[in-house]
Parts: structure tokens; C-alpha cells; sequence
């Protein structure tokens, strides 16, 4: 289950004054029947006006104190909620983060979302209101069936029937409740991972023309959620009229029962009217448990499943005594290397063993699905190996620390990924300490000097989030450039030219052999015309290496390479 204390200890203070004012409050309405029996049965019924007016007072300055600290008592719940909220938000997050891709596949997006933001969220509102209702529910049921006995001792057996009644009716709902709480939650991840679909993939959508389907697949989901959500509602919808009879009935009896009291002289009227005000307050605790009880089965089920990503550590860690790794020149080598992701049936790399050397470029190209992206993956340990290992400068990367290893490469993704913000601020998440001028070579290299050029403010115009206002070769000259920027000993380009023209293309292989001439670079690329000026091609084909050379000698060579060759180039292009 979880521990919620750990995130409520910064605000212990505002905890104890919550429970002390609440304390307070609830003493104070406890009080105040037994005045108003007071002025009843000695002021009214008497005449007695000036005891009137002094007991009245005194009433009247007892439910200022008690309405005082009711809203000092709700400020103060806020503030530690919404801090207790905020800390276990950023925990989760900075939780997150460490996930390999592993974790983030095994869980999904979109759960993560939702349980980063409305789970948290149906927590938070438990704590909020179960802080003030541990002191204020026992201590009214209590404190008010104490004084229900000493003010009528003869109709105290109301109470003994009603409130266990009471009771077997909420615990008979709750623990039904619990497991279709869970099944909402579940429930509101698929909704949230339709949505999410349908809004990143609106103009595949669009160009398909399957808006009715995604219609038909948001409202399955809705509707999903929308009828469990009507079941649990109903289901707990018993709670409140369940109570609600229960106490008028009991308040029947007790007038009736009263009344037959005050005419035979053994109860007076501001004593019954004072017993029917602590009966309705026990009911009312009561009532204030059933509220939070029915708050309790959602909650629940969203602390288990923040719980559960809390408790998921992430598959690869840093070791204990870690190599630095920091002093060679950026040589990368694989010895056997073989990899399988979780679940898969076959190997999606098999004994893959090749050196890329500081000074060179090394490519990969391959047919779709055979392995490319995946081997570059495991440079920048988003994947472990299951086979062989990997060295880098002669150090295993994994006796490095991870923050060590990424340090040293400059990574652009196949797709490439976009932040809100300004150009130079997405460039410059290669290296925040980057100079004006770092920023603008980088753009230079990668070609991106010109639509930069174009735009209204240069490199300080802004970019919508995902980059919607860029083209996709704009969007990969960006990515480009935030890995030149790094100034790194290895450049990772995972199939980064796919979207360029043959002539930017070229350029920008030209411009990058210059820029990073000391450098390793890997280049994962499905065209012939990015991979053929390569120091070294690596050719792939399922899982397996089955080709290293150069672009001539793999002509010769290898038939995975001249049949990827002959697709692309005419016969006087390959001659």
C-alpha cells in the first residue's frame, strides 16, 4: 500500500494544526446543544431573559470560534494536500524518468498519465477529507452519545439499534465497491490511450477519412467507462438514502417517545430537543464516515497503482563501483552482441561483433525490421544486451554510469522529437550551456540555417509543441543539430536523413564529415545514396550482420547489399 507520510512530513505542522483546530470545532458543536437545553428549560420556559441573553452570548461566541477554526482548519487541509499532491507528482515523475524503455513499454503511456494526474488526484481529495474526519467522526460519535446518555438515559437504546444498522448498511456497499473502482481506472487508461491515438494521428485520421471509426472506437470507450461508472454510483447511491431513513425514522421515535417523557414529567422539552440534536450529530458522524468510506475503494485502487509504478524499479541501473570511461577517443566496439525484447520468440540481434573506429563513419543499412535501429539502441543502454557485451573505449558500458555514457553522445532519434519553445532552445537541449554562436554552427551543419533564416525571428521563434509549424526534414535537421551541439566523441544518427532531398543530404554528410572529422559516427540510413561514402557499411539483415566493408567491396561481397543497391540506382549509377 502506499505510504503517504513520507510526502506529508514537510507539513506536519499544518497536519497537527488541522487536527487540533478540527478538535476544537468539534468540541465546540458538541457544546452547544447542551446551551440551548439551557436556555430552554431555565430561560424560555421561565422567562428568565437576562440568563437568555448571557447563555446566548455565549453561544453566539462559541460558534464564531468554532466557525473560525472550521475555515482555519480547511486552509490549513489544503495547503498539506496540495503539497503532500505536488511532492508525490514530482516523485513519480523523477520515478519515471529512470524507466528504461522496458518499463515504459510494460506499463504504457497513457496509464502513466493517468496515474500521474488523476490518481494522485483521488488521493489527494481522500487525505483531504479523511484528515479532518479521523478527529472529527470519532470524537462527535463519542462525545455525543455520552452526552445523549446523560441528558436521556431512557431513550439511549435508539442509538444502540440505529448506529449498528447504520453501519452494516455502508460496510454491506464498500467492499463491492472496491474492485469496480479498480475497473474504472483501468477503464479511464484505455479512454485516455484512444484519445491520445486519435489526437497524434488526426491527419493519418483525416487522409484515411476514418473519423467515423475513430468515433465509433472513443465512444466504445466512453461508454465503457460511462456504464461502469453508472453501476458503482448506483451501488453507492444506497449509502446516503439508507442513512438518511434511518435517522428520520429514529428522530420519529424519539419525539414520540419524548413526548410520552415530558408529559409524565421525567424529561424536560431542552433536554429532548438537546438528545435530538446528539442523536442527529452521531448520525451525522456516521454519515461522515459513510462519505469517506465511499471515497476510500477509488482511492484505493489509485494508491495501488501508484504504488505499483513506485515499487517498479527500473531494469538497468549503474553499478556499485562504476568505470568512469571518460578518457579515450569514443571507440565503439561490439563483441558477440545479441539481443531479445521481453516476450519475443526470436532474437532481434544475433552475434553481432564490428569496431567503429573515432575518425570514421560507420553505416547501417538494412531492410525494414532488420535490427538497425535496435543495435543503436543498445550504445545509449535504452535496451541491455542478453548476449556478448559492448565497449566503449575498451570499458564495458555497463560498468559505466549511464549518466557518464550518455555524456559523451550526441543521439538524434529516427523520429524526431520536438519541444515547445524557441529553435534555439530545442537545439540547445543538446547542451543547455551552449553559446549563441555554438547553436548557429550547429544549425549551419545540419543545414537548417536557411528555413531558420526564413522564419520571423530567426532562431528565437517559437515552435509549436511537437513541432506541428515545422516540416518533417526541418524537424530532422533540428534533431540533427541538438546532437551536433553536444560537442560528443560519439554521434548516433538513427535513420535522421530520411526525410532530406538528395542534395541537402549530401550537403549535410559533407559539412558533418568536417565538423566532427575526430569523432565516431554511426549512421543508420535505408538509402544507398547516405550509406555509400561511409568508411565502413554494416549491412543487416534479420537480426544478423552479414555484411562489413566498404561500398564497393560490397558489391562484390555481399548479396543482401547488391540487391538493396539494385532496387535503389539505376545500373549507370551502380557502375
Amino acid at each position: 500500500m502506499l505510504k503517504l507520510w513520507p510526502f506529508l512530513k514537510p507539513y506536519r505542522l499544518f497536519v497537527g494544526l488541522v487536527l487540533v483546530l478540527t478538535f476544537l470545532q468539534t468540541t465546540s458543536s458538541l457544546y452547544l446543544p447542551t446551551l440551548m437545553a439551557d436556555i430552554v428549560d431555565h430561560g424560555v420556559i421561565t422567562g428568565h431573559v437576562p440568563y437568555i441573553v448571557r447563555v446566548g452570548a455565549e453561544m453566539i461566541g462559541i460558534t464564531a470560534i468554532g466557525g473560525a477554526a472550521a475555515v482555519l482548519a480547511s486552509l490549513y487541509a489544503s495547503l498539506a494536500m496540495s503539497g503532500m499532491a505536488q511532492r508525490l507528482r514530482n516523485r513519480l515523475f523523477s520515478h519515471v524518468e529512470h524507466f528504461t524503455l522496458k518499463e515504459f513499454d510494460q506499463i504504457g503511456t497513457s496509464s502513466l498519465i493517468v496515474r500521474t494526474t488523476n490518481d494522485v488526484m483521488q488521493v489527494q481529495q481522500l487525505v483531504a477529507i479523511g484528515l479532518r474526519m479521523m478527529v472529527m467522526a470519532p470524537l462527535t460519535a463519542v462525545g455525543g452519545i455520552v452526552l445523549a446518555i446523560y441528558t436521556a438515559p431512557r431513550l439511549s437504546w435508539i442509538m444502540v439499534v440505529s448506529v449498528p444498522l447504520l453501519a452494516l448498511v455502508i460496510w454491506s456497499t464498500m467492499g463491492r465497491g472496491l474492485v469496480m473502482f479498480r475497473s474504472i481506472q483501468t477503464k479511464i487508461d484505455t479512454l485516455n490511450r484512444v484519445l491520445r491515438e486519435n489526437l497524434a494521428g488526426v491527419r493519418v485520421v483525416r487522409a484515411f477519412d476514418r473519423m467515423p471509426h475513430e468515433r465509433h472506437r472513443f465512444d466504445t470507450a466512453n461508454r465503457d467507462v460511462t456504464d461502469t461508472s453508472v453501476r458503482v454510483f448506483q451501488l453507492m447511491a444506497i449509502v446516503q438514502p439508507a442513512v438518511m431513513l434511518v435517522m428520520n425514522l429514529g428522530t420519529v421515535v424519539i419525539v414520540w417517545l419524548g413526548g410520552h417523557e415530558i408529559g409524565a414529567g421525567t424529561l424536560q422539552i431542552g433536554s429532548l430537543m438537546a438528545f435530538i440534536q446528539y442523536v442527529s450529530q452521531v448520525m451525522f458522524s456516521v454519515m461522515m464516515v459513510s462519505m469517506v468510506m465511499f471515497m476510500i475503494p477509488r482511492a484505493q485502487a489509485s494508491a495501488l497503482r501508484i504504488n505499483e509504478v513506485l515499487a517498479m524499479e527500473a531494469e538497468i541501473t549503474d553499478p556499485p563501483d562504476p568505470e568512469t570511461g571518460t578518457g579515450g577517443t569514443g571507440l565503439v566496439e561490439f563483441q558477440h552482441v545479441s539481443f531479445s525484447y521481453p516476450g519475443a520468440e526470436e532474437p532481434a540481434l544475433s552475434d553481432i561483433s564490428f569496431i567503429a573506429q573515432p575518425g570514421r563513419i560507420t553505416a547501417i543499412i538494412g531492410g525494414t525490421g532488420s535490427g538497425k535501429s535496435t543495435l543503436v539502441n543498445l550504445i545509449p543502454r535504452f535496451y541491455d544486451v542478453t548476449g556478448g557485451r559492448i565497449l566503449m573505449d575498451g570499458v564495458d558500458i555497463r560498468a559505466m554510469r549511464q549518466e557518464d555514457l550518455r555524456r559523451r553522445l550526441g543521439y538524434a532519434p529516427s523520429r524526431a522529437v520536438i519541444f515547445s519553445g524557441t529553435l534555439a532552445d530545442n537545439i540547445r537541449y543538446g547542451d543547455r550551456e551552449a553559446s549563441t554562436e555554438a547553436v548557429t554552427r550547429a544549425a549551419e551543419v545540419a543545414q537548417a540555417t536557411e528555413f531558420i533564416s526564413e522564419m520571423p525571428e530567426g532562431l528565437d521563434s517559437y515552435v509549436a509543441q511537437g513541432g506541428v509549424n515545422l516540416s518533417g526534414g526541418q524537424k530532422q535537421r533540428l534533431s540533427i543539430a541538438r546532437a551536433l551541439v553536444r560537442q560528443a566523441d560519439v554521434y548516433l544518427f538513427d535513420d535522421t536523413f530520411s526525410a532530406l532531398d538528395y542534395r541537402t543530404d549530401a550537403r549535410l554528410r559533407q559539412a558533418l564529415r568536417r565538423e566532427v572529422a575526430g569523432a565516431t559516427v554511426i549512421i543508420v540510413a535505408q538509402r544507398v545514396s547516405t550509406v555509400m561514402d561511409a568508411d565502413q557499411i554494416l549491412v543487416m539483415d534479420e537480426g544478423r550482420l552479414v555484411g562489413a566493408g566498404t561500398h564497393a567491396g560490397l558489391l562484390e561481397s555481399c548479396d543482401v547489399y547488391r540487391e538493396i543497391v539494385s532496387s535503389q540506382l539505376l545500373p549507370e549509377e551502380i557502375a
